[in-house]
């Protein structure tokens, strides 16, 4: 078990749902995006060994958790407002379309790369997407910062750093997190873009 209490599962056996759930999802013309730890390794970040996260359109997740009941997945309901969960044996699929700070919509596609991952070519969310979500899911009671720090040491010049502080701008602990990265050198500090105007007083 990880040190957030969540049950770590081999790397192999999220691919293999992975698999199992694109085609599922594929043949039945769900649209979907991979996210979460996934999204950032398949862009050369680290491996994952909790859940595998599938971002859906509000108006497509209970299709989509149809379609992979149909694979054999045990659906559940959680009572968060913002997802929908499958189970493939002791494999975690959650499909998410209301993550924090974030309504899975038309834009958020738009904004997707198509990416091989694991020799299948799938829409991937954005960094800036999965960095602005984690950012804004950070509470009292749910501080990770050292799963923000990874995907910023290891993937930073690949993120649009100006974006994610412009829409995490109103955190407390998105500001706390850019402290936290700048004085670690990781990620350069914010430069104003141009002076402000001098006003003059009679």
């Amino acid at each position: 078990m990880s040190s957030d209490g969540r049950t770590e599962v081999p790397f192999s056996a999220i691919k293999a749902t992975l698999k199992k759930a694109v085609g599922a999802l594929r043949t039945a013309h769900v649209p979907f995006m991979l996210g979460g730890g996934l999204a950032v390794w398949a862009r050369g970040g680290p491996n994952t060994d909790h859940d595998l996260d599938l971002m859906v359109r509000p108006e497509d997740a209970e299709r989509a958790l149809a379609v992979l009941e149909g694979e054999g997945m045990r659906p559940e309901r959680p009572p968060e407002h913002w997802l929908l969960k499958a189970w493939d044996s002791d494999v975690l699929v959650d499909l998410i379309f209301e993550p924090s700070g974030l309504l899975i919509d038309d834009d958020v596609f738009e904004r997707a790369d198509e990416l091989d991952v694991y020799a299948l070519r799938i829409q991937v969310m954005p960094l800036e997407d999965v960095l602005v979500t984690k950012l804004h899911a950070m509470g009292e009671h749910q501080l990770d910062y050292e799963s923000v720090l990874e995907i910023a040491r290891t993937l930073r010049e690949q993120i649009d750093w100006h974006d994610v502080r412009a829409r995490t701008a109103e955190s407390p602990y998105a500001r706390a997190f850019f402290t936290l990265v700048e004085e670690l050198g990781v990620v350069e500090p914010e430069r104003a873009s141009a002076a402000a105007p001098l006003r003059l007083t009679r």
